[in-house]
């Protein structure tokens, strides 16, 4: 860390303004206290403009190179450039001597990844990995309830991440080419694999299905993904692109009873809207009674069947939060890259699986 006086915001700089920049990072980061938004890094004349008319004192430059080139002004660099250049800008960052957060995926490979923490062990240096998935405010009540027990014993996992996106947008995330680490699988994957390792603990073995369903699209857009955990729990895991009626977001199965959720954390909306949590308190993540989830046994949620649950408010800004505790006082990092890695494994085990129609055993 750099010689931020005691008490003085940490000065951040963010790599990439645009969908993970702009709606998640830079708002989350300028509710943060302790943080401030100092620099953000595009190319993009437009996205600086906007940024500079969100912040109005943030300066804006075009390269991570003007970035890295006044590291000993920053305190923390946040990475949510596309997917190939986390790696190496994080390489860069973590040589410069700065803490480092970095959008998922953290690498295209758990080898990556684990070299990059590694070179952060190293320097004694953060390194996180940005899972806000994990402040969903289904998963934090799915934990309470698995903390309570009022599952009984965890059977089966089913987590689904579905849109109906029939027509493919284009970009990086959905081309073909192996190098821009683009697809379902490691987009979204990337979060309901971390929730389900988060929940559930190591993964014995893997299969997977991945298809590119749509016209035109190049990358896999609606994929499967079955986990055996070493405690004995299934997890399936769904991640489309293509899915024409949703289903629900979780089914988590056990000895004595079910919980089912459907709909989708509102932050993201919420953040896409403009909201900001700064300006909203305690009304920030919570969701209406009418979508809670049901916990019972023997019948369907969908013809009443259970009882309503309150659902935990989401809450994305405990992740920065987190962080700031962790440069300000020594705290424990959120979400480590070592968890990343192993996250990475099942990817990789998945992508195998889904090739060679094979179940792989890690």
């Amino acid at each position: 860390m750099t010689g931020t006086a005691p008490g003085a915001p940490l000065r951040v700089g963010l790599i990439g303004y645009g969908l993970a920049g702009s709606v998640f990072h830079a708002p989350l980061i300028a509710a943060t206290e302790g943080l401030v938004l100092d620099t953000v890094v595009t190319s993009n004349e437009e996205r600086q403009t906007e940024a500079r008319a969100e912040f109005p004192d943030v300066r804006t430059v075009a390269g991570a190179d003007e970035l890295f080139a006044r590291a000993d002004d920053l305190d923390l660099v946040v990475i949510a450039s596309p997917n190939k250049t986390h790696v190496p800008l994080a390489t860069t960052a973590l040589k410069a001597g700065l803490p480092v957060v970095v959008d998922k995926p953290l690498a295209g490979t758990a080898a990556e990844a684990r070299t990059l923490a590694d070179l952060a062990e190293e320097r004694g240096l953060l390194l996180s990995v940005f899972q806000n998935r994990r402040w969903d405010n289904d998963f934090l009540t799915l934990r309470e309830l698995i903390a309570q027990g009022a599952l009984g014993d965890v059977w089966r996992f089913e987590s689904r991440f579905e849109r109906w996106r029939p027509r493919p947008k284009g970009g990086w995330r959905e081309s073909g080419d192996p190098a821009e680490i683009g697809g379902l699988l490691y987009d979204l994957g990337s979060h309901v694999v971390d929730q389900a390792l988060v929940l559930f603990g190591p993964v014995t073995q893997v299969y997977a299905e991945a298809v590119v369903r749509r016209p035109g699209a190049e990358a896999d857009d609606d994929t499967f993904l079955a986990l055996t955990h070493a405690n004995g729990v299934r997890s399936h895991l769904y991640v489309s692109a293509t899915t024409a009626q949703l289903g629900p977001r979780f089914r988590v199965l056990g000895s004595e009873a079910g919980y089912v959720k459907y709909g989708l954390d509102p932050q993201e909306a919420a953040l896409r809207e403009g909201r900001r949590p700064g300006t909203e308190g305690d009304a920030w993540g919570r969701e209406e009674e009418s979508l809670w989830g049901r916990v019972g046994a023997g019948q369907s949620p969908a013809t009443g069947g259970g009882s309503p649950v309150p659902t935990v408010p989401g809450d994305y800004p405990a992740y920065y939060a987190a962080v700031a505790a962790a440069l300000r006082e020594g705290a424990p990092n959120p979400v480590t890259a070592r968890e990343a890695a192993a996250a990475l494994d099942v990817l990789e085990a998945a992508r195998r699986s889904a090739r060679d129609g094979v179940t792989v055993t890690l």
